[in-house]
């Protein structure tokens, strides 16, 4: 990509309005001081003595963060929260970045909020190193009354938006926002307005979403078809690109460190390699990072091609960001990428 032709891309983000549909988390870090040591003089355990306490979105606020990095001018964040400690956290977290809107985000009792919760050992000169986590998440069905709401608020936002992106985060179906209300209105989205992108991603798979911009994992993507084996990457090609001609979208899957892989519905499908590694790695938040990008770019017009040239790069700043749920900005891909002459060319299949 030129930096001329990476300038007219990223100099439309300030004029987009984009909305994020889907699980807000807050990601709760305890950094821990190993070095204050003490028994507990009620169990004789060994105690862990958080120094630092922060907290930042996650799941779907972390797709709304990177929007937020890249400058998209406008962000609808469409979830809720529970009417807890964590829902406070979460509201403010989000409340603190520009551009975004939570008209269309509210507190509920009848859900707790999805919280993650990282303890974090810090030692000098080391990266962080994370025990195990605590989550809070809801195991019931989500209400129809909440769901019917989340279903309007996707229909007030959709003529105002540029694109939108679908985020589905439970491990169980409905527990969510992405209830099955929630996905008969994007549906009919999807049908009434097939000039709005809209891009989804869920850690379940892609099954029961409507026909719309895919954005998947490997092991994703084998589900969808119901493979018991790894697929190769000749199959993978084989398989996005007939996905991405039936649902008339285009279609993303990310390889880790073999890159990303995207289709466009008339059969043009790529794959680019992943970047370098430039040192200790962390991939937590990559995937969203890349959903985020794919989105901002395909809205300011940008190709297949250089949709994941963007995306490429923000996954590679991403994962290097340690200890944390890290973010790209465009200052940040423009450093990386625009250098790169030549990095985004054809790959043998």
């Amino acid at each position: 990509m030129t930096l001329a032709r990476f300038r007219a891309l990223t100099r439309r983000y300030p004029s987009l309005r984009i909305a994020v549909v889907g699980d807000f988390c807050l990601d709760r870090y305890l950094e821990i001081d190993p070095a204050k040591r003490e028994l507990s003089l009620e169990t004789g355990l060994p105690v862990r003595n958080v120094v630092n306490v922060r907290a930042q979105p996650g799941g779907a606020g972390t797709v709304l963060n990177n929007l937020v990095a890249l400058g998209i001018g406008k962000v609808l964040a469409i979830g809720l929260c529970g009417e807890d400690a964590e829902g406070y956290e979460l509201r403010k977290a989000i409340s603190g970045s520009r551009g975004v809107s939570l008209r269309h985000f509210f507190a509920t009792a009848e859900r707790r909020t999805f919280t993650y919760t990282k303890p974090l050992v810090l030692r000098p000169g080391q990266a962080p190193r994370e025990l195990n986590r605590l989550d809070l998440k809801n195991w019931t069905m989500t209400p129809a009354a909440v769901g019917r709401k989340l279903a309007r608020a996707v229909r007030a936002v959709a003529a105002k938006v540029d694109a939108m992106i679908v985020l589905d985060q439970t491990d169980v179906p409905g527990t969510g926002v992405i209830t099955s209300e929630v996905l008969k209105t994007i549906r009919a989205l999807a049908e009434t307005r097939s000039g709005l992108l809209i891009l989804g991603d869920s850690r379940r798979g892609l099954r029961d979403f409507p026909p719309m911009a895919f954005k998947l994992n490997a092991m994703e993507l084998a589900a969808l078809v119901e493979s018991k084996r790894r697929l190769s990457l000749a199959q993978m090609r084989i398989v996005a690109g007939a996905l991405a001609q039936r649902n008339r979208q285009p279609v993303f899957v990310t390889l880790a460190g073999r890159g990303i892989l995207g289709a466009s519905p008339e059969g043009e499908v790529l794959r680019l390699p992943a970047l370098p590694l430039r040192g200790k790695i962390d991939i937590v938040g990559a995937g969203d990072a890349v959903t985020a990008n794919l989105a901002a770019a395909l809205a300011a017009g940008a190709t297949l091609r250089e949709a994941l040239e963007l995306a490429n790069a923000a996954a590679s700043i991403v994962i290097h960001k340690l200890g944390t749920t890290g973010t790209a900005s465009v200052k940040e891909i423009k450093e990386l990428l625009t250098p790169r002459q030549g990095a985004a060319e054809p790959q043998p299949r």
